[in-house]
């Protein structure tokens, strides 16, 4: 261990680790197992690594806190390739995992310098870019999940985005799992529902967008990509974790002037242990750096997991270009800002709390809570813009659904009681 080494913030990507050692492993020694298997180190002393090579490229343990099990390392950059998050992941994120001195390691955060943040191409459009392309310059942005998630035919799926967009809702996304089906084509469906898209703006005079899903194997998800921004599109959603990061950045690449709607579908298979696997935040921080203009980030009040504190910090993390929540404040006004998405469980009776919490600059999407209203799709779609209305005019929910019927069922329906699937 490097006791008193100063890290460079500039020079040298900063990680935060929790170690569990296995049983009989001096902690000490599991800290520096980690640094160099992920570095340069091996399991024994090398004839091939000389002492000038070891000193410019060796990871360094600076700090450590046994009782509290967490190991902090710092990585030169020279070990990192500019604009790769495969690289990345295969360094920190990599063999580590898998060695038997381990019982359980959580990379809890990564701090990157200024010139590797610059070596991505981060979001095309940002907060500010869709915002603009909504006509909405504050306002919290209504989205809308079509539910079934699966089992809709394309004519279907038109008809209730046109009656959703009609009331209010200003995003309508396909759910994770709705790529092409046999009972649901991808082509047909884009032009059918950007056909309902057009005539909606039409007639309401407010622009609607539709987030496809294009996620699939790369040749093909840019092919989908390609498809909708032929159709008049301007939204393409991707599952960065199925997809991967790499992925993503290909996706953005092609500069087809498309906004990039992730979703992290999957994300809990390696973030949900408190022991073992990475960070939401990390996930956010690299989708941030792949392209991602907007990301699923947790609701706090909704039936997906993500605790108060952690999805703050992730939301001001991909809004912000300093990052507040580490002493050494991470630059990353090379890239642009992602907008939040607040997505899982949602209802119009948890909008207020949801803004306290979260504020405004996110997209509050609604699934179960539009099209499990009593009164229909319609319905739900209005009363979750009477809630926005009202949040907007500082009236709470209960004294605004006095005079609004969607809202005053959808707060008799839901508030107060566990999220249930409709049969």
């Amino acid at each position: 261990m490097q006791v008193g080494y100063k890290p460079d913030p500039n020079k040298e990507i900063l990680t935060t680790f929790y170690v569990e050692p296995a049983a009989k492993v001096a902690f000490n020694e599991a800290a520096e197992a980690v640094a160099g298997e992920s570095s340069i180190g091996s399991w024994t002393d090398l004839n091939t690594l000389s002492k000038g090579t070891a000193q410019k490229l060796q990871a360094r343990v600076y700090f450590v806190d046994a009782k509290k099990k967490i190991v902090k390392i710092a990585y030169p950059l020279a070990l990192f390739e500019p604009g790769s998050i495969p690289q990345f992941l295969s360094s920190i994120g990599g063999n580590i995992f898998s060695m038997k001195l381990i019982n359980n390691l959580r990379l809890m955060d990564a701090e990157f310098p200024p010139k590797y943040i610059k070596s991505y191409q981060g979001p095309a459009f940002g907060i500010s870019g869709i915002r603009k392309i909504l006509k909405n310059k504050n306002k919290i942005i209504l989205g809308s999940i079509i539910k079934p998630k699966v089992g809709l035919n394309p004519d279907q799926q038109a008809a209730l985005s046109y009656e959703v967009w009609m009331n209010g809702i200003d995003l309508i996304k396909d759910d994770e799992n709705l790529t092409s089906m046999s009972f649901n084509n991808f082509e047909e469906r884009v032009k059918k529902v950007l056909a309902m898209r057009k005539k909606a703006e039409k007639e309401t005079g407010k622009v609607k967008v539709y987030s496809a899903n294009v996620t699939a194997p790369p040749d093909v998800m840019i092919e989908r990509a390609k498809f909708v921004k032929k159709h008049g599109g301007r939204v393409v959603m991707v599952d960065i974790v199925s997809t991967g990061l790499d992925n993503v950045q290909f996706l953005r690449k092609q500069n087809l002037g498309l906004v990039i709607h992730g979703h992290r579908a999957g994300h809990s298979m390696f973030t949900r242990s408190s022991k073992h696997g990475m960070t939401m935040l990390v996930l956010a921080k690299l989708a941030r750096l792949a392209g991602v203009d907007q990301l699923h980030t947790g609701t706090v009040v909704g039936k997906m997991d993500g605790t108060k504190e952690d999805v703050l910090t992730i939301n001001q993390l991909l809004r912000e270009d300093w990052n507040q929540f580490n002493a050494l404040k991470e630059n990353w006004s090379a890239v642009k800002p992602t907008l939040p998405i607040a997505s899982g469980g949602m209802h119009p009776g948890l909008l207020e709390k949801l803004v306290e919490i979260l504020g405004t600059d996110l997209v509050a999407n609604f699934g179960g809570g539009i099209h499990g209203h009593v009164d229909g799709s319609a319905a739900g779609a209005r009363a979750c813009f009477q809630a926005a209305e009202a949040v907007s005019k500082k009236v709470s929910l209960a004294e605004y659904a006095k005079t609004h019927e969607e809202l005053h069922k959808a707060l008799a329906q839901w508030s107060g009681v566990k999220y249930k699937y409709k049969r």
